[in-house]
């Protein structure tokens, strides 16, 4: 068989039940037997972009690898997005290239790309295949190191002349990589000094990052926290490892998170991190981070441990071994009479919980509050809903103002801040998960740089619902812009509003062959939702016209210290200075 075959049938061989992608030159040698395979399928979309943010989302709403396809040029380039974003949230992906052919590599030819070197720092390993004999090697390889240990993104670049040789094909046994071994199980001893900080802390904090959804660890999260009562964070990428509604929850920690959350993480005793990294939008100003607090620091990655701040006690594994180990350490401790008391912690926790929650004021103008929309989405889709979500206010109030009971259900661009991401993302979700309801929630400037796949899901009867909160503008820029250059609203005026309604997102989705609806009252918004989750034949986008001032709050503004938070612009919580 070709290259281009042995291609396909190794696909066919790691289990790929989907690709999103686009054909060019240098890939269309595996077009054509891609059309002939009976358990691969196919999705054109319309910018490879979009193919990368699918398999994203496809890979996070399955725990599978996701599979994107592109040529080579700008075809590879147009992933250099989406691959990076895979690779700071750990999401699975295998991005497969087209290359110009072996003999012109190096030599400028058309639509060449050094694809490999340009995302060397943003792929867990990559390749450069020019001998067909080698492609089911990488491919197995490919999928084995995107899936294992911490999950993240390979990229596979294939020339053109490979894929049209000659080959026998042989699907290796066993992947065999010798440097590559990662440690699933964590240290005994490293669990039991664990174990013992939790029991002499007075004041612990369960730091709950994204690695516990990927490792699928949410069932023992939360007999960990039913056993030891520990306040528990769950970070943006998070949302949903523990039900929102689980009494030990304080909700999201971070720049906008609740008072509660990131007050608890600054007077705590103990850190006792699972699957997160410390990241700035979490730690605020590093130096003055929890400054009482011992850490335990579980992670997958070594990497991670140490690197910004230091560990009291580094676990390296997956975090449900860890938590499994970890359960195991507790009742041992337990039996022996060794238990934590943390009565004394819990009344500050709760008067915070109490006195600062969640909340937002209604505009006065009679226009719509974004907070009220989205929470009104949340509680009528119901929690088995998967929601994706762009990058800016309309993602931090989705974060906050949905309730989040099950692990998988909340899929956005944390690390690197994606905007775009939430169109295409929620289209490989709902191909992964048909039987789910799917919400893009999505900003009027997100919705504008990836809204051109409402076509794919159109013609692939893919049937996502697209909230775009509408403000007319890059609102999370105008927030800062309001709150910190003068109101000086220097080009983040979208003209998407009712004033000009430049696109008219309604007119926009007939012409994509989806439903359009719009909503600028609160009186319809109930109603407006409701119709939206009545159409299943077709994609939905609901054009909520939304005030244009709204902000975020809670917020720590950038690089200051997490004790300056404010619940409303200008108003911090008055602390006993004596704590």
């Amino acid at each position: 068989m070709t290259g281009a075959q042995s291609l396909v049938r190794s696909l066919e061989k790691a289990g790929v039940e989907v690709v999103f992608g686009i054909p060019g030159g240098a890939i269309l040698p595996a077009y054509d037997p891609l059309l002939d395979s009976e358990s691969v399928r196919h999705i054109l979309v319309r910018h490879e972009q979009g193919a990368g943010h699918a398999a994203q989302g496809y890979a996070s709403a399955t725990g599978r690898v996701g599979v994107c396809m592109a040529t080579s040029g700008p075809g590879a380039t147009n992933l250099v997005t989406p691959i990076a974003d895979a690779y700071m949230d750990s999401v699975p992906i295998v991005a497969i290239t087209g290359q110009v052919a072996s003999s012109a590599i190096g030599t400028d030819a058309f639509q060449e790309a050094d694809i490999r070197g340009i995302t060397m720092p943003i792929t867990k390993h990559n390749y450069l295949v020019t001998d067909a004999d080698q492609i089911p090697q990488a491919i197995a390889e490919a999928f084995h190191i995107a899936g294992t240990g911490r999950p993240g993104p390979v990229l596979v670049d294939i020339s053109k002349d490979a894929l049209q040789a000659m080959t026998h094909f042989a699907w290796p046994e066993r992947v065999d990589l010798p440097g590559y071994r990662p440690v699933t199980r964590p240290h005994g001893k490293q669990v039991r000094e664990a174990a013992r900080l939790i029991a002499e802390a007075s004041r612990p904090v369960l730091y709950v990052g994204g690695g516990v959804v990927r490792a699928g660890a949410s069932p023992e999260l939360r007999e960990l926290v039913d056993q030891t009562n520990i306040p528990v964070v769950t970070t943006l990428m998070a949302r949903g490892a523990l039900p929102d509604s689980h009494p030990a929850h304080l909700g999201m920690p971070g720049m906008h998170g609740t008072v509660a959350a990131v007050t608890a993480l600054q007077r705590s005793d103990l850190i006792i991190s699972l699957g997160a990294r410390f990241d700035d939008r979490v730690t605020g100003q590093l130096s003055t981070f929890a400054p009482q607090a011992k850490i335990v620091h579980a992670d997958i990655d070594p990497a991670e441990i140490g690197k910004n701040r230091a560990a009291d006690v580094p676990i390296v594994g997956d975090a449900r071994e860890v938590i499994r180990d970890l359960l195991v350490a507790l009742a041992a401790d337990r039996s022996e009479g060794r238990v934590g008391d943390y009565t004394g912690w819990w009344k500050e926790v709760d008067a915070w919980r109490q006195t600062y929650p969640l909340g937002y004021t209604e505009p006065d103008d009679g226009s719509l509050a974004p907070q009220h929309v989205i929470s009104r989405i949340g509680a009528i889709s119901g929690p088995d809903t998967i929601f994706t979500a762009g990058v800016g206010q309309h993602q931090m109030w989705a974060a906050q103002f949905i309730s989040y009971e099950r692990p998988g259900t909340w899929l956005n661009s944390g690390g690197l801040g994606t905007m775009g991401y939430a169109v295409p993302a929620a289209m490989g979700a709902k191909v992964g998960k048909p039987d789910r309801t799917v919400w893009a929630i999505d900003g009027d400037g997100c919705f504008q740089m990836t809204n051109q796949e409402l076509a794919t899901c159109a013609i692939n009867d893919i049937p996502i619902k697209v909230a775009v909160i509408n403000n007319s503008s890059l609102g999370m820029v105008r927030q800062w812009q309001t709150l910190f250059y003068g109101s000086r609203y220097s080009n983040t005026d979208l003209h998407t509003g009712a004033a000009t309604r430049i696109p008219d997102f309604v007119k926009l989705a007939d012409a994509y062959g989806c439903a359009g609806l719009r909503c600028d009252r609160p009186e319809d918004v109930d109603a407006t939702i409701e119709q939206a989750m009545a159409i299943n034949d077709r994609p939905v986008v609901v054009d909520f016209v939304v005030h244009r001032d709204a902000m975020v709050w809670p917020m720590v503004p950038s690089g200051v210290s997490n004790d300056q938070i404010q619940f409303a612009r200008g108003m911090s919580p008055v602390w006993d200075r004596e704590d």
